[in-house]
């Protein structure tokens, strides 16, 4: 059985859109604000994504803690609601729309690596439209589009995109019923 050399792994597609020392400044305000439990204020948090570059809308809600990779590869329309323990792990952008709940524990990761050869970092972007809901501790990948309005179920695993207005859960993750009447398409 072949066993893949780490040390050969290279960055593949990921391109960093910062400089070491903005990306240094950013771990250490991300350790000592996002992450911190002690400090509650979600508009400290809002300010100081914006300040490093993040496109955060209008009555946007960070609880604390949690963490965001590369506040620049971050976009966030109105009315957004972050809960706690959630993590953007974003080295490609992440697009999340208007009145979107991302709830407790979930994970968002812009990257992956190859596994088939020498372990490059490949990382997509991730888009999450208006209205949708990415309840707790979900996983969320590379690549992948979550439609308008679509709810993901607890602890499911999204590795491919979803429709608009479903309601998917699982790992892998499935449609398992519309999430309001007016979702379900026309019958012939």
């Amino acid at each position: 059985m072949r066993v893949i050399d780490l040390s050969r792994a290279g960055k593949g597609n990921f391109v960093a859109r910062r400089g070491k020392l903005v990306q240094a400044a950013w771990y250490l305000v991300e350790t000592c604000v996002l992450d911190n439990r002690l400090l509650p204020l979600s508009a400290l948090r809002v300010g100081l994504l914006r300040l490093f570059g993040a496109k955060v809308g209008e009555g946007c809600r960070l609880v604390h803690p949690m963490r965001v990779k590369a506040p620049w590869n971050l976009e966030m329309g109105d009315n957004c609601w972050i809960g706690v323990d959630v993590w953007i792990y974003n080295q490609a952008p992440v697009r999340i729309g208007s009145n979107v709940c991302i709830s407790q524990g979930a994970f968002l990761s812009a990257g992956s690596h190859d596994m088939r050869t020498n372990m490059d970092l490949h990382v997509a972007p991730i888009v999450i439209e208006d209205g949708a809901w990415v309840s707790s501790k979900c996983v969320v990948q590379m690549g992948v589009t979550i439609g308008r309005s679509a709810v993901v179920t607890p602890l499911s695993v999204v590795h491919r995109s979803l429709e608009a207005g479903g309601v998917y859960g699982g790992n892998p993750c499935r449609f398992i019923r519309w999430r309001f009447e007016e979702s379900k398409p026309p019958r012939p």
